[in-house]
C-alpha cells in the first residue's frame, strides 16, 4: 500500500525539519515548501492526501492559502499557528480546515492527528451521514456524487462544511437537530471545534440561501433545541 503524501507549508526551517523527520518516521511520504504561492502551484499539479498548512507565512497569511485551495481542491488541511484565540480556531474550521495545531506542540502527536484525519477521510464515503435522494423536496436538488447542492435551479457556492450541514438537514426535512448531533455527523473530523461553529455556518448558509431567493428561509431555528429544515 502507498504510504501517504503529505505536504508540509511552513517558513520555520527548524519546526519543518521537526515536522518531516516526525511524518517520515511514522511511515509517510512528506514534502516540504515555505510559500504560500509555491503551495498553491504544487497543490494545482498534484493533490497530497494532506496537507499542513502554517498560518503565518512570509508571503501569504496561511488562511488565505485555505480559501484559495478550497476553491479547487477538498485535501485535508491541518493550520499551525502560534496563536491559540478562539476566534482563530472558528475562522480556521469555517474555511475548511480539518484541524488547529497550536504551537508548541508535540511532533509526535501532530503525526497522529494526521493518521485520524486520513483514515477518516478514507472512511468519509462509506460512512458519510450526508447521503440524500438527488431531487429533493422544498426547491433543493442535492448532487450527492459532485458533493454539491442547488437551490431555486441554482448551484450552490458551498465551503466544505457548509456542504455537509445542508446535505444533513435536508435528508430528513422536518427533523429537528441539536447542536451536539450536528457536531458529530458534520465536524467528526474536525477536532477541537467548538458549538457556536453551528450556528456561524447555519448564518452564512441562510445568506447565501437569501441571495438567491430573498424571500425564502427554509432553516428552521428552535430555540434551546437546534436547526431543521421546513418540509
Amino acid at each position: 500500500m502507498k504510504p501517504p503524501a503529505i505536504l508540509v507549508v511552513e517558513d520555520e526551517s527548524a519546526i519543518a525539519d521537526t515536522i518531516l523527520y516526525a511524518l517520515r518516521t511514522d511511515g509517510m511520504q512528506a514534502t516540504h515548501c515555505v510559500l504560500g504561492g509555491e503551495a498553491l502551484d504544487r497543490l494545482r499539479a498534484e493533490r497530497p492526501d494532506l496537507v499542513i498548512l502554517d498560518v503565518g507565512l512570509p508571503d501569504i497569511n496561511g488562511f488565505e492559502v485555505c480559501r484559495t485551495l478550497r476553491t479547487f481542491s477538498d485535501v485535508p488541511v491541518i493550520f499551525l499557528t502560534a496563536r491559540h484565540e478562539e476566534i482563530d480556531r472558528i475562522v480556521g474550521l469555517e474555511i475548511g480546515a480539518d484541524d488547529y495545531v497550536v504551537k508548541p506542540f508535540s511532533p509526535r502527536e501532530l503525526a497522529a492527528r494526521v493518521r485520524v484525519i486520513l483514515r477518516r477521510a478514507r472512511g468519509a464515503v462509506a460512512s458519510a451521514p450526508v447521503a440524500a435522494a438527488p431531487v429533493l423536496p422544498d426547491g433543493f436538488h442535492h448532487d450527492s456524487d459532485g458533493a454539491r447542492m442547488a437551490w431555486r435551479g441554482r448551484w450552490l457556492d458551498l465551503t466544505r462544511y457548509e456542504y455537509r450541514l445542508l446535505a444533513v438537514l435536508v435528508q430528513h426535512p422536518g427533523r429537528i437537530y441539536a447542536r451536539p448531533q450536528l457536531m458529530d455527523l458534520v465536524w467528526h473530523d474536525a477536532l477541537d471545534t467548538v458549538d457556536r461553529t453551528v450556528d456561524t455556518h447555519v448564518k452564512t448558509l441562510r445568506a447565501k440561501l437569501r441571495e438567491i431567493d430573498p424571500g425564502a428561509d427554509p432553516i428552521r431555528t428552535h430555540r434551546g433545541m437546534g436547526y431543521s429544515l421546513e418540509t
